[in-house]
């Protein structure tokens, strides 16, 4: 059976074909609707309640008061009866644990609120809605039955049995890392040139255009809906011509990453790629973010986000070996991952990323980073970059669940934005800078935005 997801600030409207459309939901909030007499129904994914003014609603299904109201048009359009529709709400999850001055960032509620204002409007029943909480869910909508399903991200076979315990032990971890697939040394190049703000294309271009592996991943991830760029990249002179030096370099090192994250699903990822996937989004949103504030350097601050997690990748074949006591750790129970890893493995990804830092000598800045990450007070020097990815990976977590196993802290939220600049009020802001293609992964070829 065809399978459809649906990415944040898009939707599907179908007249009775057979498939199953989804969307994965956190913070965001997905709604289907049907007319089941006139076979007619279909699911939107809603990233934010509202625009942050009149002027920036430069793609209304982004949000709840501008996107529900396109939807229920299509819907419409199709013959649908508003008086025989149904709808079903999820997701809208709190960012995290949150103080009383933190619940100015719930986001998910008041997409929520809108979202069932519009519904109430319209006349629209509301058969069912599991909002809010901390829980990440599967939107389901099955386009032959019309029924719709809300499940738990991850879905773990089993929670019951003896829980395997694996303790490996430092000289494992370093073992472990030595025998890691090594990374292009003209990626571990690259690396270095940004951290040292040398942005010389000419004596590497040569070396890109003769990896024809790299060439052809760097294509690919161009023409990919992630970066959406518009224009066919077909060569790496093309994709220097439009996307620049800098940026070319940047790809460079994401596809030379991508073949060193595992692909299995049930370690940290809750899905093929997923670490890939999270770490090039966290990168993206990282450089965009550094933009934003105007703190730290945009370049640099997308090589600390591609690298910050770079520790799972040694620790992903133990956490899969025992993947239902990490998922209920994290899903259920909502404790931090470090103090999980901590606690089953006696040391962090954190920790390991840094020694893989060091045994790749990396730059002290992406080293700190890669550390201090989940914790960004805690950096010292570099504690400016440090907090960017921080709130890159938040909001990478929160937006974007479909990835990877993650429970991020977010107790001093208020005050870690403050360190790059960030007020309360500005939270929304920030996210509706973002672009809605970094935040909506990776689209089914049949997904109809607007």
């Amino acid at each position: 059976m065809q399978r459809i997801f649906v990415p944040s600030g898009s939707y599907v409207v179908s007249t009775g074909k057979q498939g199953i459309v989804k969307a994965y939901l956190g913070t965001c909030v997905g709604v289907t609707i049907c007319d089941r007499q006139s076979g007619v129904g279909g699911l939107i994914h809603l990233l934010l309640p509202a625009p942050i003014s009149a002027e920036r609603v430069w793609q209304p299904e982004v949000y709840a008061s501008t996107g529900l109201p396109l939807f229920l048009q299509a819907l419409y359009a199709q013959g649908t009866v508003r008086e025989r529709l149904e709808a079903y709400v999820a997701g809208g999850a709190l960012v995290g644990p949150l103080s009383e001055r933190d619940l100015e960032f719930d986001i998910g509620g008041r997409t929520t609120d809108i979202v069932e204002s519009i519904l109430n409007d319209e006349g629209i029943i509301i058969r069912k809605a599991e909002t809010g909480g901390y829980f990440s869910c599967r939107l389901s909508l099955d386009l032959e039955s019309w029924k719709t399903t809300i499940e738990p991200v991850g879905n773990p076979a089993s929670f019951c049995g003896k829980e395997r315990v694996i303790r490996p032990g430092l000289k494992e971890i370093d073992r472990a890392i030595e025998r890691l697939n090594p990374i292009p040394q003209i990626a571990l190049k690259i690396v270095r040139m940004i951290s040292d703000e040398k942005f010389s294309i000419i004596d590497i271009a040569k070396e890109i255009r003769q990896d024809q592996v790299i060439s052809a991943k760097v294509i690919r991830l161009c023409n990919s809906a992630l970066f959406g760029v518009k224009a066919k990249v077909d060569s790496i002179d093309r994709a220097l011509i439009l996307l620049g030096q800098k940026i070319l370099l940047q790809l460079v090192v994401s596809a030379s990453l991508e073949d060193f994250f595992p692909e299995a699903v049930h370690g940290y990822s809750l899905c093929k790629g997923g670490l890939f996937k999270h770490a090039l989004g966290t990168a993206m949103i990282s450089e965009r973010l550094a933009e934003f504030t105007g703190r730290v350097s945009s370049d640099i601050a997308y090589t600390a986000g591609l690298l910050h997690d770079i520790g799972k990748v040694v620790l992903d074949q133990y956490v899969a070996s025992d993947f239902p006591f990490f998922y209920r750790r994290t899903h259920m129970d909502g404790a931090d991952m470090l103090a999980v890893e901590q606690e089953k493995f006696g040391i962090t990804h954190t920790e390991i990323g840094s020694r893989l830092a060091d045994h790749w000598s990396l730059h002290e800045c992406i080293k700190e980073t890669i550390m201090h990450h989940h914790y960004p007070e805690r950096a010292g020097e570099h504690h400016e970059l440090t907090h960017v990815v921080y709130l890159a990976d938040l909001i990478m977590s929160r937006f974007q669940v479909r990835h990877e196993l993650e429970r991020i802290n977010t107790d001093d939220l208020v005050q870690r934005l403050g360190k790059i600049g960030i007020a309360p009020e500005q939270f929304s802001a920030v996210i509706d800078s973002i672009p809605c293609h970094m935040l909506g992964g990776y689209p089914a070829e049949e997904v109809n935005s607007g």
